[in-house]
């Protein structure tokens, strides 16, 4: 499964990004708390994404997990160490066709381009 995060497109077929035994652990977190921990990282790191894929690779699996038919999520935070609750999360199902599309702009896939073609928090 292909997941849009922020702008970064990961693969969450690749190879699980958590342990069984962590899995089993993360079975009762609700789709709530999983947004809080989106926002509480994100308002810690905004490019987290960029910075820390890994740990944004889990978050996207968590959120994959707890909302199946979600595959894309934007975390908008407006500055480092910001107030969690200042970040702007958005979420949405894009088509198939969509996400291999993203996908294959690689690193040339950019906030602007992410923005352009899903969220359009920039239009004006």
């Amino acid at each position: 499964m292909l997941f849009l995060l922020n702008d970064v497109v990961f693969d969450l077929d690749e190879a699980c990004p958590v342990t069984p035994a962590d899995t089993r652990r993360f079975e009762k977190l609700s789709f709530d708390y999983v947004l809080e921990l989106g926002c509480e990282l994100f308002a810690e790191n905004p490019l987290l994404h960029r910075n820390d894929p890994e740990r944004a690779r889990r978050l996207a699996w968590l959120i994959a997990e707890r909302s199946p038919d979600v595959n894309a999520a934007l975390f908008a935070a407006p500055a480092v160490a910001c107030d969690p609750d200042l970040v702007e999360p958005r979420f949405c199902a894009l088509p198939g066709a969509v996400m291999r599309q993203l996908q294959a702009k690689g690193h040339r896939l950019d906030a602007v381009a992410a923005d352009r073609a899903v969220w359009n928090r920039m239009a004006a």
